[in-house]
């Protein structure tokens, strides 16, 4: 590598351990990194903005700032509100039962939006909720912030790292649900048995506070209903679509902007105060991370690695399976998964075009998200619906510490990714 590679591995090293560490804001540390890719040379306009493999992915950018337009119209009909109580009464007020319904609306929501802003709706109901049933709020929390990463693994869309496995490896919404859908499910019917051994403290039963919760009026909670019916035939039909989209024609993005446009304009609300519900600093962020990892990709580093691990397991894709998968978990534990992901696929890439054709081609894909989204579990900084958790609870006077949160995570990090070996050695290896 030249002197000009090294300078940039050594920006981006740094700018990694200050996300990690969090010393610096992430937003903060990704610009500065990419104006210092950016200054040193190690990218220019042309590629940071203009390059599909080395610049920004707007494709990513816009499919997020899509479908977070239309969580924001939706959070104003109180449809999450409406089914939270719903599951409430469901559950006739009995703890354990709640926190069953919360984990599987919060996995089904987190499949069909992405797992932060599923969370950001779900974890004000859930003060409600627990305050009225007298029971602790932080064990429901934890267990909604694990089922959003696990649910969010299952699709295109529930965890921001695949949308940049999707956009690096060219795959596409029903390429994830064919096979990411079948571990999903299982792993998440085993950690729901598993909620019951973890959390067990927390499910104590009052019945007088069960009594009140069940007077709770459900339709009380729909603010605006004829939004709610043009917000739900618009998110029908974007899930369709990206369902649909290997005969539609139509990238994933294109079908988000255009959802949360239409449903901006028909909504009639303010589209100023709307757009303030964006995470814009989120956007920002994978901007400047997508122009550090261009700088790496443009000045040879990525290749480098990327010739090195596929000289390293050629004629092994077992082993690089396993490796992946592991080595996944483990790293996405220690740092966000979005800039661990951003960093890997242009590797996975190169593996995945050295393995050439057959029917196993994509497991280096399956085995990057599955290591990534559930090794985010593990602890507080491994995921980005982690991070928003605790800080919604935190403001909310429910400190969550990293070791409180790491001591569920792990366990659970540790037996899902376990499940997902043979799922992916059966699969890819033995049943083809």
């Amino acid at each position: 590598m030249t002197g000009l590679s090294w300078i940039a591995v050594t920006i981006f090293v740094i700018v990694y351990a200050l996300i990690a560490t969090e010393r610096i804001h992430r937003v903060a540390a990704a610009l500065g990194g990419a104006a210092l890719m950016l200054l040193i040379g190690a990218t220019d306009a042309e590629h940071a903005f203009y390059s599909e493999d080395a610049g920004i992915d707007w494709n990513v950018i816009v499919l997020l700032l899509g479908m977070m337009l239309i969580v924001a119209v939706i959070k104003r009909t109180g449809a999450f509100e409406y089914l939270a109580i719903w599951a409430v009464k469901r559950a006739r007020g009995r703890p354990f039962r709640v926190m069953v319904i919360l984990v599987l609306v919060t996995a089904l929501a987190s499949a069909v939006l992405d797992n932060v802003t599923t969370v950001l709706l779900i974890a004000p109901v859930t003060f409600l909720v627990c305050d009225r049933l007298g029971v602790p709020v932080i064990p429901f929390l934890i267990a909604e912030a694990l089922a959003s990463n696990i649910g969010g693994t299952a699709t295109l869309v529930g965890d921001p790292p695949n949308i940049i496995i999707a956009s690096r490896g060219d795959l596409s919404y029903n390429d994830f649900l064919v096979h990411l859908a079948p571990i999903v499910l299982l792993v998440l019917a085993v950690f729901i048995a598993s909620c019951r051994l973890l959390f067990r403290r927390a499910f104590t039963y009052d019945p007088d506070r069960a009594e009140t919760v069940m007077a709770l009026r459900e339709r009380d909670a729909i603010r605006d209903g004829r939004l709610l019916i043009i917000s739900l035939v618009v998110l029908t039909a974007v899930t369709a679509a990206f369902m649909l989209h290997t005969v539609l024609h139509l990238e994933p993005s294109v079908v988000a902007i255009v959802g949360g446009l239409t449903l901006l304009a028909a909504s009639r609300l303010d589209a100023g105060e709307v757009s303030g519900d964006v995470e814009w600093p989120t956007l920002v962020f994978f901007a400047g991370l997508f122009v550090m990892v261009g700088a790496l990709v443009n000045t040879g580093v990525i290749e480098t690695i990327s010739r090195a691990a596929a000289d390293a397991v050629q004629g092994k894709p077992l082993l690089t399976t396993g490796v992946l998968l592991g080595g996944s978990a483990v790293l996405s534990a220690i740092v966000d998964n979005i800039p661990y992901v951003a960093t890997m696929s242009p590797i996975v890439a190169d593996l995945t075009a050295a393995a050439g054709d057959g029917e196993n081609t994509h497991v280096f894909w399956w085995a990057l998200a599955l290591g990534s989204d559930l090794g985010g579990n593990a602890t507080a900084v491994g995921a980005s619906a982690n991070v928003v958790i605790l800080g919604l609870a935190e403001r909310a006077g429910h400190r969550i510490s990293f070791w409180e949160f790491t001591k569920y995570g792990l366990v659970v990090t540790v037996v899902t990714v376990g499940l997902c070996l043979p799922y992916l050695w059966l699969r890819y290896f033995v049943l083809v």
